[in-house]
């Protein structure tokens, strides 16, 4: 038995090629975007997910409309769907968003001409993670740059030693 409460619908005949257009009461695809209508085992409802070719998970899940009949689910149509891939776009891209802001921080130090901008960008590698600190002044000329622990604290303290420094090892 399937442990997931939800269950997908048969899948497409291994002849189709991945990139056809589908069109199917339950199940559309433009190549790109795949929706499927699935029945949540949970209880009597329905659920759409919505898949960007060649992702494992789904970008999008969420409730799908009961039929008229109050048994089987409302069959996709094209409104649906370009709602669906809008929606589901929409998500992936606060995702984006989101992880770009937790991998980048950035601070300004000093005052007048001496505005000078510390960067933190680090690197998620998966054995070593690490950051890079920069900073440059308001005309985007680099003024130093060092490796940091990934979990070094950026702020306006520690950018302001930094800089104080001279962008040494022993300010950060």
């Amino acid at each position: 038995m399937n442990d997931s409460p939800l269950q997908r619908p048969d899948e497409a005949s291994p002849d189709t090629p991945s990139d056809a257009p589908i069109q199917e009461a339950r199940l559309w695809s433009d190549g790109l975007w795949t929706a499927e209508v699935i029945k949540n085992e949970d209880d009597d409802g329905w659920a759409v997910s919505m898949t960007l070719r060649g992702e494992s998970e789904p970008a999008l899940v969420g409730p799908w409309t009961m039929g008229r009949d109050k048994k089987n689910p409302k069959p996709l149509d094209v409104s649906a769907f370009h709602t669906l891939v809008k929606t589901a776009s929409e998500v992936l891209r606060r995702h984006e968003q989101q992880l770009h802001a937790q991998l980048h921080k950035a601070v300004t130090v000093g005052a007048g001409d001496g505005l000078v901008r510390v960067a933190l960008r680090i690197v998620p590698d998966e054995e070593y993670p690490y950051a890079v600190l920069t900073a440059h002044d308001a005309g985007g000329q680099l003024l130093g740059e060092a490796r940091v622990e990934a979990n070094y604290k950026l702020s306006q303290a520690s950018a302001l030693a930094w800089v104080e420094s001279d962008y040494s090892s022993r300010g950060r």
